[in-house]
């Protein structure tokens, strides 16, 4: 089944390059484009792609359409597109429900990788700058996990570490012989017990608890499963 996408961007040559590049491509269908952040929000509302590629610069409010449509549509993943290399912009667009967010002028296969990753539920960072957003979505999360008393159960803490390696669904799934079903349900379960809302912030509210090590040993993986 294919994946559907709709690309918002101001800039109507990148934009016709990018619904030209991706309509090529045999995974994905392009169902939208526009120059918004208002056409983001209609477009999501009438036709509810599985993706949405957008700027954070376009005329309207991206930042309020993203938490809006994360709000109302959790569904839609969004990735975010954009020439803003600020850290905490990107920290922001993440901490409202971003899957990924590139930034223009990186590699084609960055933009790729995080819509491929968007599709799947999982959160791509561009690497060059996903080490500093990181560090800094865990100082924010670090203030606010002081009080945290949450305490996992054996398996929850097996999924966490599997999480922090980098491995998706599957590979948990395969690693502690369970369903990717089962695993699934441990992440609502862990999402709801840490009081976040995607799996990069569960790793990152875990990571505070006693009960891990402060530190995953994830080989500098930049993409969160």
């Amino acid at each position: 089944m294919k994946v559907s996408l709709a690309f918002f961007d101001d800039h109507p040559i990148l934009l016709e390059g990018l619904v030209g590049i991706y309509s090529g491509k045999e995974e994905f269908a392009v169902v939208a484009q526009g120059g918004t952040a208002l056409d983001a929000l209609r477009i999501a509302e009438d036709l509810k792609p599985n993706v949405i590629v957008m700027d954070l610069s376009m005329p309207g409010d991206p930042m309020a359409v993203i938490q809006l449509l994360s709000e109302k549509h959790a569904d839609i993943r969004i990735v975010v597109f954009t020439a803003a290399s600020s850290i905490d912009m990107a920290v922001q667009a993440l901490k409202i429900g971003v899957s990924g967010y590139v930034l223009k002028g990186s590699q084609a296969s960055e933009l790729y990788q995080a819509i491929k990753a968007a599709s799947a539920g999982e959160t791509f960072i561009t690497p060059c700058f996903a080490s500093k957003v990181i560090m800094a979505l865990k100082s924010d999360e670090a203030r606010k996990a002081a009080g945290v008393d949450a305490r996992l159960s054996y398996r929850e803490v097996q999924i966490v570490r599997h999480l922090m390696r980098g491995s998706t669904n599957k590979e948990i799934a395969s690693g502690l012989s369970i369903s990717e079903k089962t695993v699934k349900h441990y992440m609502s379960v862990l999402m709801q017990k840490l009081a976040v809302r995607n799996r990069l912030e569960v790793v990152l509210a875990a990571q505070k608890l006693t009960l891990l090590p402060e530190r995953a040993d994830d080989g500098g993986r930049q993409q969160l499963n």
